[in-house]
């Protein structure tokens, strides 16, 4: 006799992990990337379903998704190629999103809108890259005031140093693939911090905003039921 409830959905092309939000408190995410649209609006529509409380996310979409997904459900929240399709949960705790360059743009997107989805409020410091140190320097308070700092970053990935060096909040560092041949596609971003003299700085793959808003959130919401159980 089968399990009446296995924790997953069986599609046939995916089976939907329906039993994550209870192991770990976020939903399965949908990555994108190499899934027909059919397929992407087919598990979205069962998460929807089993976790109607939290929103379905869906990452690295292609325009095509995007459009379908908007067309089946008007009120997505859309950033670029990631979309959230149900109502977003009231923030708790706050994480700054930094980037150090617009062309880091897509992937600081990835993990604002992942944070938004997790129940994280968001702030955006955005095109503070150590070639112009005075910007991050003014940013300073800013970052000061988050429960988490999720730094976006590619060239030689130095600015999760400097904002390390700067705050004693946890920094998430997400090294980009922007930069020219040597930066080779992320791999100097990604070397460089990892090499970080800054203490406190942890690293995430190359583009990897998902990841990174996901730890993120869950500091965020930890310290805010940390705040309200001390009120």
């Amino acid at each position: 006799m089968s399990d009446p409830d296995p924790g997953y959905v069986d599609l046939g092309f995916a089976r939907v992990d329906t039993d994550r939000l209870e192991r770990t408190g976020d939903p399965e995410v949908v990555y994108g990337a190499g899934k027909t649209t059919e397929e992407v609006l087919a598990v979205v529509a069962t998460l929807r379903e089993t976790a109607p409380g939290r929103p379905a996310l869906v990452t690295r979409a292609t325009p095509e998704t995007v459009a379908a997904l908007r067309g089946r459900w008007p009120g997505a929240t859309v950033d670029r190629t990631t979309v959230a399709v149900g109502e977003l949960p009231e923030p708790r705790g706050t994480v700054a999103v930094v980037t150090a360059g617009t062309s880091d743009e897509p992937v600081a997107a990835e993990a604002a809108l992942t944070l938004r989805a997790s129940g994280a409020g968001v702030v955006r410091v955005t095109d503070v890259g150590v070639a112009g140190l005075h910007r991050v320097l003014a940013a300073r308070p800013v970052l000061a005031g988050a429960d988490a700092v999720v730094v976006v970053a590619g060239m030689e990935g130095a600015l999760p140093s400097v904002v390390g060096g700067l705050v004693g909040t946890p920094v998430i560092a997400v090294p980009t693939s922007v930069g020219y041949g040597a930066s080779f596609s992320g791999l100097s971003a990604l070397l460089g911090m990892l090499n970080s003299c800054a203490p406190g700085v942890v690293v995430c793959n190359i583009d990897n905003g998902f990841g990174a808003g996901v730890a993120a959130a869950r500091i965020a919401r930890g310290l805010a039921a940390a705040r309200e159980s001390n009120a």
